[in-house]
């Protein structure tokens, strides 16, 4: 598995895991990532982010009555979507929209499901279940869907979202118990953004990490830098491969969530509490990436301005 490690029980190295990077360690001629993927990367974020704006602008004008921003997260919600094949389930909760969009759920059928109408969540032309609200119920969903396919001759792996929030439920232990033992195609996508409404990762469990998580159920867990869509895609591509010979994986994506838990919510209450993380995990992924490929000749003037 590119860049993973096995969490071996008892060590502590895997406190301080291998963390799965490309933007921030090596030049873009150095990638196995071709110009047609990077750009295709890139407008992948660039859509969703205009996507996101604009549907908190309808939010606020009352269409609808409330909407979870994913701003800070497009990189690793496109960053993942790009490495399913057209078969794979994805299994997404109620922020991963920048996720949907990318797997080609259209935006109007977004857009109408958070205005009240739930015949637009399924029925697509796309394997997407439909978005979870209530945190972890859809895991073990997701694993029954891996099971099946794996008893059906299917080749196809299922990719499961959730964020830090979830690994504390119930489902999310049950869930990674049933695909460990059964060795479902899944893997679990953990999308952690430093906080659950207004409880910082720090105060959600002792665990240094929390790929290491994946370790009490037999499988391998790893990290990536989530504001880097290159490093997510490898991650995701890899772990999925491995899921279709029988691996679960759990990846914990490194990323922040940098406006609201909701429109119904106000960070500035509690977001003194926040943990003193770096630069790189709280800068704009967008920017990041399109200075990157900028400095690379990838991007010109007149792309970006487009």
């Amino acid at each position: 598995m590119a860049g993973g490690v096995m969490l071996s029980a008892g060590k502590n190295t895997y406190r301080d895991s291998f963390m799965h990077r490309v933007i921030a360690e090596r030049p873009f001629a150095e990638t196995d990532t071709s110009v047609k993927t990077a750009i295709a990367l890139y407008e992948g974020l660039i859509r969703t982010r205009r996507f996101d704006e604009r549907a908190l602008s309808l939010q606020r004008r009352g269409w609808m009555s409330s909407y979870p921003s994913f701003q800070g997260q497009e990189a690793s919600q496109v960053g993942a979507a790009s490495a399913l094949a057209t078969t794979d389930w994805l299994f997404p909760t109620y922020r991963s929209n920048a996720l949907q969009i990318a797997r080609g759920v259209p935006m109007s059928d977004i857009l109408l499901f958070r205005r009240g109408h739930p015949e637009f969540a399924s029925g697509h032309d796309v394997p997407v279940f439909p978005q979870a609200v209530p945190i972890a119920t859809q895991l073990p969903h997701a694993v029954g869907a891996g099971m099946a396919a794996t008893y059906r001759g299917a080749d196809h792996a299922v990719l499961a979202y959730l964020g830090d929030g979830a690994t504390s439920e119930g489902d999310f232990h049950e869930a990674l118990n049933f695909a460990g033992v059964f060795n479902a195609p899944v893997v679990f996508f953990c999308e952690n953004n430093g906080w659950a409404i207004s409880m910082p990762r720090t105060q959600q469990t002792a665990s240094a990490t929390l790929a290491q998580k994946a370790d009490a159920y037999g499988f391998d867990g790893v990290r990536v830098d989530g504001m880097d869509p290159i490093a997510v895609q490898q991650v995701v591509s890899d772990a999925l491969a491995d899921a279709r010979d029988g691996a679960p994986v759990l990846v914990e994506s490194l990323t922040y969530r940098q406006g609201a838990h909701t429109t119904s919510d106000d960070p500035s209450r509690y977001n003194d509490r926040g943990p003193d993380l770096p630069e790189w995990r709280t800068s704009d992924p967008i920017e990041r990436f399109e200075t990157y490929l900028s400095e690379a000749g990838v991007l010109d003037d007149d792309r970006v301005t487009t």
